[in-house]
């Protein structure tokens, strides 16, 4: 298994940039023998980092990189800063562009990675969580299937807040330069809930969601409605819940599970 960092030249964030990518590319026969997930191409996983963090924080919390070897599950892992991976205002903040499309075509062209929606897929915890299904959403082409862990699903939180206002994360400053004019929120593209709108209005089949979150996280009613809203609107979504705050115990419960579900597999020996 190699764990590669990259530092590029990116267009949209006009600097560079890191990430970091696990390949199990070179794992000994016997690590491997009768995995049947070796006797099919190497699938690929944009995985998001949440706020406040970077590039390396799966590594160093979860089990990303047994879920790679065991999975044949390539797992790339940018950085986002604090952005929410949407394209914020002025130059070299284009977030959503550098992740769903500049990251995934220089991933294909420079390491080889499968060009097929339905061998990549994204997700992401909290902000990350937020950012992966935004970013599966708006990139349906790339992405066949979404996860997010305790995602950061703060629209209906922050549309309309006014200037001077904060909340315990930020203050409308940072949310009116991140997410645009927040009165204008409810229509707007960096709304998952409008896209999702948007993308049925036109017949469109929304690529299924996965999502978890802990019955004691303080996003746990956000990830609620949004589960209630893709319901109402036809979308194929899993959820599931168990006693948990927003911690690396939560995600590392969830983490398996989310891989398992986005290969089609059975979701063994986890909570729900």
């Amino acid at each position: 298994m190699a764990l590669v960092q990259v530092n590029f030249f990116s267009g949209a964030l006009m600097k560079i940039t890191t990430f970091h990518m696990i390949l199990p590319n070179d794992a000994p026969p016997e690590m491997i023998m009768e995995n049947k997930n070796y006797e099919r191409p190497m699938k690929t996983l944009y995985l998001l980092h949440g706020f406040s963090g970077n590039t390396i924080d799966w590594m160093m919390g979860s089990l990303v990189q047994e879920m790679a070897l065991k999975y044949n599950l390539a797992i790339v892992m940018p950085s986002g800063d604090n952005s929410f991976y949407l394209n914020g205002r002025g130059t070299g903040y284009a977030y959503e562009t550098f992740t769903g499309v500049e990251l995934v075509g220089y991933c294909r062209k420079t390491f080889g990675l499968s060009d097929k929606k339905e061998d990549t897929y994204i997700g992401g915890l909290s902000m990350g969580g937020f950012g992966a299904i935004h970013t599966g959403l708006k990139y349906p082409e790339t992405f066949g299937k979404m996860f997010g862990l305790s995602s950061a699903l703060i629209v209906n939180e922050i549309k309309g807040m006014k200037h001077g206002m904060k909340n315990d994360i930020a203050d409308y400053d940072y949310y009116e330069r991140t997410f645009g004019n927040l009165d204008e929120l409810g229509t707007s593209e960096n709304n998952p809930e409008y896209l999702v709108s948007e993308r049925r209005k036109k017949g469109e089949i929304i690529q299924p969601i996965f999502m978890a979150c802990g019955t004691e996280d303080f996003l746990l009613n956000e990830n609620h409605g949004f589960r209630d809203f893709l319901v109402k609107e036809g979308v194929n979504v899993t959820f599931m819940e168990s006693p948990g705050i927003h911690d690396w115990k939560f995600w590392n419960e969830y983490l398996e599970p989310a891989v398992q579900w986005l290969l089609g597999m059975e979701i063994k020996c986890r909570k729900q």
